[in-house]
């Protein structure tokens, strides 16, 4: 959404994220839920949800000392509640200040640390992992960019992301907000160009189609250089 300067005319820059996702909640324009704050179906639909849970679960469990997680765009934690048990160290992150404030009453486990944290300008905590779970979908090309340099620092990267079903053509920006590439028939692919993350290797844990036209979310893990 537009703002207006002091002379009434519409100023066309674009929200700082920031803004644009506190709006997100103020706004519930990704739907209710049985708090003010709700991340959506992606967070909370079954299907979705629980063969991700699932899947994490084996990932994390497979370590003989547990890992450090940092949680990057943690959302509503109505996902990472389910994780923090096969962890050293659950590390959550979300740039709105008032969900933050919310998930820390809500949530408290001896390994559970919260942070209010724009992943793509502020320093990131360190860790083992990084979860990303539908967050670069919604960022402009040179925020994900700024993301992707971060990356690198941890061992294992666990990206999950919204893409079209079949081939398309990935990274055609747009602007950071609620919606995502989508609309373009776009995808994030961290491995090609604007991005080019170098990886080690590369293995697709798990690929939830959704109903016709509405493509596929994809969970891949990464093994950094």
């Amino acid at each position: 959404m537009d703002k207006k300067d002091r002379t009434g005319k519409r100023n066309k820059k674009p929200w700082p994220t920031k803004d644009a996702m506190a709006q997100v909640y103020e706004m519930n324009l990704w739907g209710r839920g049985e708090s003010d704050f709700y991340s959506g179906e992606g967070s909370h639909c079954t299907e979705i949800v629980h063969p991700y849970v699932a899947v994490l679960k084996t990932f994390l469990s497979t370590f003989r000392t547990p890992l450090v997680v940092c949680d990057l765009g943690c959302g509503d934690f109505n996902v990472g509640k389910q994780l923090t048990e096969y962890t050293s160290k659950y590390i959550a992150v979300d740039i709105v200040p008032d969900l933050i404030a919310h998930n820390k009453k809500k949530f408290k486990k001896e390994n559970l640390e919260f942070y209010c944290l724009d992943i793509a300008t502020d320093n990131l905590p360190m860790g083992d992992c990084a979860i990303v779970r539908q967050v670069l979908q919604h960022l402009s090309n040179a925020e994900v960019k700024r993301v992707v340099a971060k990356l690198a620092n941890y061992k294992y990267v666990v990206l999950t992301e919204h893409v079209p079903e079949g081939n398309f053509e990935p990274n055609k920006d747009i602007i950071s907000g609620q919606g995502t590439r989508l609309k373009k028939q776009s995808g994030i692919d961290l491995l090609v160009a604007p991005f080019n993350f170098k990886v080690k290797e590369k293995k697709e844990l798990l690929s939830v189609v959704l109903d016709k036209g509405k493509g596929r979310i994809v969970t891949t893990l990464y093994k950094t250089v």
